[in-house]
């Protein structure tokens, strides 16, 4: 029976994970009795206003650096396991990322931002076509708001944010140091990787400060759960990261800093890939307590791309520059006896895409181009005692330049109200909320102007630059509760859940065309062309939670993800939407012991397959983790993938080259060492 062997180590393995009686181990390893650990009371970067994920009247999520560490992270999509409505996949190139919320991905439709810059790649072709890297270890925590509620962060996020904090000098340094350096070395045995990091961070003065990181991964292909090489899986990264901070007076910051990677794969024996990223950017922050109306932020970014695809010794470059300045302030006054919290601001993007064939012109399916989004809002979020209420307008406009120009621009509304009706007892932590908000994404220049003779099987794409833009209007009704000292004291329970639904207007699409003379479809091999339209609409919906118990000896979590969706055709036709996510539930449950020194865990994830997909089957993945630190200045991890090597695909990876699974068991051990002075 395959993976017998693994099966009964592993399982002998896991049971004290989980069974370990407190009472007397508890004595023998003693746990620190401080306060509970509570994830979801720290303030999101996605907040304009100083909140935590709990105090949202939204989808919102929140993975910090104890999460990160215990899952021992080698991609993106490996940090972002479990988050409810959120899937992330690679088509079996582990170093290239697509980023999936609630069925929707692709073409800005999710919008992924580093440090305030946004990651706008967005390649037409099989495999993924959204590419970004950001190695795991230059990440601080990581923020997910999920449906289009966070306007406040620019155009075309209709599916949400997912926003990568990158590491910083002041969280990095202790109070008393002046400088510290750690090193990370990491071993995983699915494709024998190794991984090494190191990181150093410098504290001129008490008003500024540096750091610097540089990560190297070396990657062979991995094996499937069913013990099978998946060919050019293999790949090797290098990636560096520079941030500096300084303060000019007492209520100003400066940040600057520095992204880069340098990532290679290939996609067949004469098939090589090559992305060289670099990300600029800089944040301005103004603010006095004693002066509420002043509390101002101003972002600027520039990201540059250029991946190279080599076939047979021809070369075809992609290169996106891509710049973006993001103003706003935030206001706190009253009005008698409502409290506000006012937000104006405005953004700015530029994409500048340019492609270059071996032939010496552009890719016909990738044409290079230039477009420009901006927009501008103001968000006030009122509070009365038990009622809150946060509305918002955005305005959005873009511009589109290739072989042709469009545009177009529009409003967009957001409400959302907050009731708290119970001011005692065990319900007292409870927030009941529901919201409507609208979200705006303009076409992609690939979209508008792609064309061209597809080879196999051969039928020509047609460019279509009177696309409309889609407007994502998302219905949202939910829960946020809190509460401490449940069962012991100093524990606490934090819950989040919702149901949404989710109209997309406009859908773009690729269509068939039928062959009639005359028309732009005139001829094809095959007797019919594709070109990229504006379905009636896509509708979404689905139920999410994600709640998490802290007892300071012991911890668990629990997420849930319900997500079905339809394209609506203009006659009325109905069929399923092939980029939506399985349904998902994920448990976390662990231990601390030796004053949460040592901690031992251990995940369960089942997905059940979508209607939507032809070849995906339902699978759960389970996985152990620990890790121990001896000394303040030592860790220890372990952590074992795919306990039980299941056999498994993503059920929104592009299969028109075959079928790509996912890596099978693998087991990861990794050491830490810090100093500082």
């Amino acid at each position: 029976m395959k993976g017998s062997r693994i099966r009964a180590l592993l399982y002998g393995a896991a049971v004290p994970v989980f069974i370990v009686p407190h009472g007397a181990l508890a004595q023998e390893l003693e746990v620190d009795p401080g306060a509970a650990t509570t994830l979801l009371d720290r303030i999101t970067v996605l907040s304009r206003t100083g909140e935590t994920p709990m105090e949202s009247l939204a989808s919102v999520s929140r993975v910090d650096e104890e999460q990160l560490e215990r899952r021992m992270a080698t991609t993106p999509s490996e940090m972002l396991f479990g988050t409810p409505g959120v899937s992330i996949y690679s088509d079996g190139h582990p170093s290239v990322t697509n980023v999936n919320i609630r069925g929707l991905q692709d073409s800005g439709r999710v919008s992924v931002i580093i440090d305030g810059a946004r990651q706008n790649f967005h390649k037409s072709g099989h495999g993924a076509s959204r590419m970004f890297w950001l190695d795991p270890a230059l990440v601080e925590e990581v923020d997910v708001q999920r449906g289009p509620s966070a306007n406040t962060f620019g155009s075309g996020a209709i599916g949400g944010v997912v926003y990568f904090d990158t590491k910083d000098p002041n969280d990095f340094l202790r109070d008393d140091e002046t400088y510290a350096l750690s090193t990370t070395a990491r071993y995983e045995s699915n494709g024998s990787g190794w991984t090494t990091s190191a990181t150093g961070a410098y504290r001129f003065t008490d008003y500024a400060a540096v750091l610097g990181n540089v990560v190297w991964r070396d990657y062979g292909s991995y094996k499937d759960g069913a013990g099978n090489t998946v060919e050019h899986s293999s790949f090797d990264v290098l990636s560096g990261h520079v941030k500096g901070t300084f303060n000019p007076t007492e209520l100003s910051e400066v940040t600057l800093g520095w992204t880069g990677s340098r990532n290679e794969w290939s996609t067949s024996p004469t098939s090589d890939s090559e992305i060289k990223d670099n990300t600029f950017t800089g944040e301005f922050t103004l603010s006095d307590e004693e002066e509420k109306w002043l509390n101002l932020n101003v972002k600027g970014a520039t990201n540059t791309i250029d991946l190279t695809e080599t076939e047979s010794g021809d070369a075809t470059n992609y290169d996106l520059r891509t710049s973006s300045l993001d103003v706003w302030n935030s206001s706190y006054f009253d009005t008698g006896l409502i409290q506000h919290e006012l937000t104006v601001g405005g953004d700015w993007v530029y994409d500048d895409f340019e492609s270059r064939t071996p032939s010496g012109g552009g890719d016909l399916f990738n044409p290079s181009g230039k477009r420009t989004v901006w927009g501008a809002y103001v968000q006030d979020r009122l509070t009365y005692d038990w009622l809150e209420v946060v509305a918002g307008l955005r305005y959005d406009s873009y511009e589109l330049e290739s072989s042709e120009k469009s545009s177009d621009d529009r409003l967009s509304p957001r409400i959302s109200v907050g009731v708290s009706p119970f001011d005692k007892g065990a319900l007292a932590g409870l927030q009941v909320y529901g919201s409507y908000a609208e979200g705006y994404r303009a076409p992609t220049t690939a979209e508008a102007f792609i064309s061209g003779m597809h080879t196999i099987p051969p039928f020509p794409f047609l460019p279509n630059p009177g696309l409309k833009p889609e407007t994502g209007k998302t219905w949202e009704a939910g829960i946020n509760y809190t509460m401490e000292d449940i069962a012991r004291p100093g524990d606490a329970l934090r819950l989040k859940a919702a149901y949404f639904h989710n109209d997309v207007d406009n859908f773009i699409t690729t269509t068939s065309l039928p062959v009639i003379p005359g028309t732009q479809c005139s001829f094809s091999p095959m007797g019919f062309c594709v070109q990229y339209q504006n379905v009636l609409a896509a509708e979404i919906r689905g139920f999410e939670l994600e709640s998490y118990y802290d007892a300071n000896q012991y911890y668990g979590g629990l997420s849930l993800s319900v997500i079905d969706g339809h394209e609506v055709e203009q006659d009325g036709t109905r069929s399923e939407l092939a980029t939506i996510p399985p349904t998902s539930v994920t448990a976390d449950f662990g231990m601390r012991f030796l004053q949460k020194r040592l901690t031992l865990g251990g995940e369960v994830q089942y997905n059940k397959a979508p209607k939507g997909s032809e070849f995906a089957e339902d699978y759960t993945l389970v996985n152990l983790y620990a890790n121990y630190k001896p000394t303040e200045d030592l860790r220890l991890d372990f952590r074992v993938d795919n306990v039980f090597d299941e056999e498994y695909i993503h059920p929104v990876a592009d299969t028109a080259g075959g079928a790509i699974y996912q890596p099978g068991v693998s087991f990861k051990v990794g050491a830490t060492l810090r100093f500082g002075g």
